[in-house]
C-alpha cells in the first residue's frame, strides 16, 4: 500500500515569508498536500503572544502560489464560522486553486482563544452535535447537483440557500479531525471523506482507526471509503548536530507532552515509525510544523531519505 506526505503549518506564527517558501516546497518537492491551522492566538505549549496569521487568507494565499498540492485545514473549528460562510470561503479557494481545496472540520478544543475573542463555548457535547450539523450544511453547499439548499438543525439553518458558483470538484473531499471515540469518529463515520488525527504514535492511531471501522460497520459504511491520515511533528535534523538541534526545540514546545506523535532524530531513524503508519493503513503522514525558520536542510534530507522508501518521485 502506498503512502503519500503533507506538510502542515500546526501554528501559523510565521515568519511569513517562511510560510510562503514552505507551501512553494511542498507543491515542488513531492509532497500532495498543504494545510493549515484555525488559530487566532498561538496554541499551547506557549502563552499566546506569538504572531499568530489567519487561516483562510493564508490559504488562499498558497492557493494563488501552488499548482499541485491539495489544499486544507486540519482542521476549522465549528465554532468560530458560519457554515453558509464559510462554504463561499472554500469554494472561492477551489476556484482560485483550480479544483484543489479540501475541507477540514473539528469540534475544537482551545476554549482560552475562544474566550478570548467573544465566541460562545459551549461544552464538548454541544460542540459535537455543532460538528454533525455542519458536515451536512457543508456538503450540501458544496453539492453541485442543487441549486439551492435547505437544512433546520438546531445550531445552523440553511433557507433557499445557493452557493453560486459550485466548486470547481464534483465532490469537495471532507475531512474530521480528532480522536474522540464516542462522538468524533462516529461522525466521520456518518459524514467524512477522511479522518486525520494529530500528533500520535502508531499504537494509539491504530486503535483509533480500529474505533472509527467500528462505527463505519454500525453506520452501514465501508471504511475503505474513509481515508486516514496522521499529523506528526517535525523536529527532525539533517544529521546528528541537527538532531540536537530538533530536540531542544521539541523540549521547549512539547517536552512533556505526553503523546508521542513527533518526528525526533534523523530522517533515517523515522523510517521504522512511518512504516508502521503505512502497514497499518495510512495514506498520508503530514509532517506538521510550529513557528519558522524552519530547519532547511533536514526538510530536504527528509524528501530524500524517505520518499524513495514509499515509492514517492518528486514531480519533474
Amino acid at each position: 500500500m502506498a503512502m503519500s506526505f503533507g506538510i502542515h503549518i500546526g501554528h501559523m506564527g510565521g515568519p511569513l515569508e517562511e510560510m510562503r517558501r514552505l507551501w512553494k516546497f511542498a507543491d515542488t518537492a513531492g509532497f500532495d498536500w498543504f494545510s493549515v491551522s484555525d488559530h487566532f492566538q498561538e496554541s499551547p505549549p506557549r502563552g499566546g503572544d506569538s504572531d499568530c496569521f489567519e487561516a483562510i487568507t493564508t490559504l488562499t494565499a498558497a492557493a494563488v502560489e501552488t499548482t499541485r498540492v491539495r489544499l486544507g485545514a486540519l482542521v476549522y473549528c465549528v465554532a468560530y464560522r458560519n457554515p453558509g460562510l464559510h462554504a463561499k470561503s472554500l469554494t472561492t479557494i477551489d476556484h482560485l486553486s483550480n479544483g484543489r481545496v479540501d475541507c477540514g472540520l473539528g469540534a475544537g478544543w482551545h476554549e482560552a482563544e475562544a474566550k478570548a475573542y467573544g465566541y460562545p463555548w459551549p461544552r464538548i457535547g454541544v460542540r459535537e452535535d455543532m460538528l454533525e450539523e455542519y458536515a451536512q450544511v457543508m456538503r450540501m453547499l458544496f453539492d453541485t447537483e442543487s441549486r439551492r439548499s435547505n437544512f433546520s438543525g438546531t445550531h445552523f439553518r440553511l433557507e433557499n440557500a445557493p452557493n453560486n458558483p459550485k466548486p470547481l470538484q464534483p465532490r469537495v473531499p471532507i475531512w474530521i479531525g480528532g480522536r474522540g471515540e464516542k462522538r468524533t469518529l462516529r461522525a466521520a463515520a456518518r459524514f467524512a471523506d477522511g479522518w486525520n488525527a494529530p500528533y500520535i504514535g502508531p499504537d494509539e492511531w491504530i486503535h483509533k482507526g480500529k474505533v472509527l471501522d467500528q462505527w463505519c460497520e454500525t453506520e452501514k459504511r465501508d471504511p475503505r471509503t474513509i481515508l486516514k491520515t496522521v499529523n506528526l511533528g517535525f523536529y527532525l535534523g539533517a544529521d546528528a548536530k541537527g538532531a540536537a538541534r530538533g530536540e531542544q526545540i521539541f523540549q521547549s514546545h512539547f517536552g512533556k507532552d505526553p503523546r508521542d506523535g513527533f518526528l525526533r532524530g534523523t530522517p533515517k531513524e523515522t523510517l521504522a515509525m512511518l512504516t508502521r503508519f503505512r502497514d497499518a493503513g495510512c495514506v498520508r503522514v503530514n509532517i506538521a510544523f510550529r513557528e519558522g525558520p524552519y530547519d532547511w536542510d533536514a526538510l530536504h534530507a527528509f524528501a530524500e531519505t524517505v520518499f524513495p522508501v514509499f515509492a514517492i518521485r518528486p514531480p519533474s
